[in-house]
């Protein structure tokens, strides 16, 4: 009996030795981080997916814990509080609101933002170009909306141009405001509709689509997310639609679509993480722009503009990186 005891208290330190062993051999090389999504569409997970493939090329031992908030703002806090308890050592959100739910929980563990227009007026940072007394950096999805729209109008002729977008969303805000702006300054009329959710879209673009020669959809993502059903009020109307989202555009009958590859942020990002976990202050990154021209897509759907009577002009066809004709998508 003695030897039987003996036996099990051996084989239970073992265990526990061995346990002990594991953890350290995951923990003492190894970093976590916490990536906290606010919902799930082609231009967040396409973030997702760069920040990963760029991590795998770096050599560092890295594990994740994927959260989705599924477009809700509390669920956003809760993860927060989640990443807090598991002892994250970057916390990484994945559009605005996860990235403030984030930075309103964690001031000595490094924040790091994607996918973020206006990373100042959402309050994450003070500038642009980083502070030692943060710990908070990023990388923006700032659009050049005005550029957008000159496209729009131009290629179209359109002149009341209007536009969707989520009012509980700093993002979408921000969006709006630049947008109503660049129609204003370019002589346009502006026509809006305020959503609280996806759900609400269709119905939105039903309210303004008789008012309006056009559409513009900015990187909103509560409106991005149902992007769908706003290409499909627009078909059935016969108006042009604009996305300043290129990866949720396949399929559709978008007419236009320019914007960043979500691919290449989700790469800046990975490399903003990396200088983090290899020792450079979070607070001195600042605020990523992504300024070089292949960082960007510019689609335009053939077969939607000969059902609108719309030609586009040889020279934006040749800036063009993907075109769609005859049910084809060409990518130059």
């Amino acid at each position: 009996m003695k030897k039987l005891i003996a036996l099990s208290l051996i084989l239970l330190l073992s265990f526990f030795a061995f346990a002990n062993g594991s953890q350290e051999e995951s923990g003492d090389d190894s970093y976590l981080i916490g990536v906290s999504k606010l919902m799930s569409h082609a231009a967040l997970d396409a973030v997702e997916e760069g920040m990963q493939d760029y991590l795998a090329t770096t050599g560092l031992n890295i594990r994740y814990d994927f959260q989705n908030a599924n477009g809700d703002i509390s669920t956003s806090a809760t993860i927060a509080q989640l990443f807090r308890d598991e002892g994250v050592d970057v916390a990484l959100g994945i559009a605005t609101p996860t990235a403030q739910a984030l930075a309103n929980i964690f001031t000595d563990v490094p924040v790091v933002f994607a996918a973020v227009t206006d990373p100042v007026d959402a309050g994450l940072v003070e500038t642009l170009e980083g502070s030692e007394n943060t710990n908070v950096c990023g990388v923006s999805d700032l659009s050049p909306v005005e550029a957008q729209i000159k496209l729009l109008m131009d290629v179209t002729g359109a002149k009341v141009i209007g536009n969707i977008y989520a009012s509980g969303e700093a993002n979408g805000v921000a969006l709006r405001n630049m947008a109503k702006e660049a129609v204003e300054k370019l002589g346009g009329t502006f026509v809006d509709a305020a959503i609280t959710n996806s759900s609400e879209v269709m119905m939105a673009a039903q309210s303004i689509i008789d008012r309006v020669d056009a559409i513009y959809i900015a990187t909103d993502n509560a409106v991005i997310s149902a992007l769908s059903a706003v290409d499909q009020v627009c078909s059935q109307a016969g108006k042009p639609l604009f996305s300043a989202d290129p990866s949720g555009v396949a399929g559709l009958d978008c007419l236009i679509a320019w914007g960043f590859d979500y691919y290449a942020i989700g790469e800046a990002t990975g490399k903003a993480i990396e200088q983090i976990l290899t020792g450079t202050p979070s607070g001195s990154i600042g605020t990523v722009m992504l300024t070089d021209p292949a960082d960007f897509e510019l689609w335009f759907n053939l077969d939607t503009a000969e059902q609108l009577g719309i030609e586009i002009p040889q020279e934006y066809l040749d800036m063009a990186a993907v075109i769609i004709q005859n049910g084809e998508t060409i990518v130059k």
